[in-house]
């Protein structure tokens, strides 16, 4: 039996449970969502990203040891500077204002960045995602955000910025 077990490529435990059939080296779910199930570490950062993360520890059978403190976030007065600083959504061509923007941290927080104006940026829902799907890449040039698409959309990656939300823009259209 065990070594049907290693030939089909499930694993001794799985086959004397009857359980489904897993390539080897297959990728393994990391986590569970309430109402979802199994999810990839992949779709754990995407989350993660605008997400307040609180640490758990757990001891046997469950049970709550220690709770961390969230720190991830951008309080109050960083958003208050990257709405001073970005007016909207930074993504070019995006005319979205930034009350209904979210901060985005340019290098993932679950990638060592800081949070700081620094390292943020505001976006919209839509790019905010689409950044994180595409895998645009975006920095800081003189406290403006431009973003270098990926190769598969400009081979090139040549950097551009949002031209909407300029001061000199806005102060013309009042």
């Amino acid at each position: 039996e065990t070594g049907a077990a290693a030939q089909t490529g499930t694993t001794e435990s799985q086959a004397a449970a009857g359980g489904a059939f897993r390539p080897a080296g297959a990728v393994r779910e990391t986590g569970s969502l309430l109402f979802t199930g199994p999810v990839t570490a992949s779709t754990i950062r995407k989350i993660a990203c605008d997400a307040d993360i609180i640490p758990v520890l757990l001891g046997g059978e469950g049970r709550i040891l220690d709770i961390g403190r969230a720190t991830r976030l951008f309080p109050p007065h960083l958003r208050k500077a990257l709405i001073a600083r970005d007016l909207g959504c930074a993504f070019p061509g995006c005319t979205i204002p930034a009350p209904w923007c979210e901060a985005h941290h340019i290098t993932y927080w679950s990638r060592g960045g800081t949070t700081g104006t620094e390292n943020g940026t505001l976006l919209c829902s839509h790019h905010h995602h689409l950044i994180h799907k595409e895998a645009w890449t975006i920095r800081l040039r003189t406290g403006v955000p431009w973003f270098i698409p990926p190769p598969h959309i400009d081979p090139g990656q040549k950097p551009r910025r949002n031209h909407y939300f300029t001061p000199a823009r806005l102060a013309r259209a009042a």
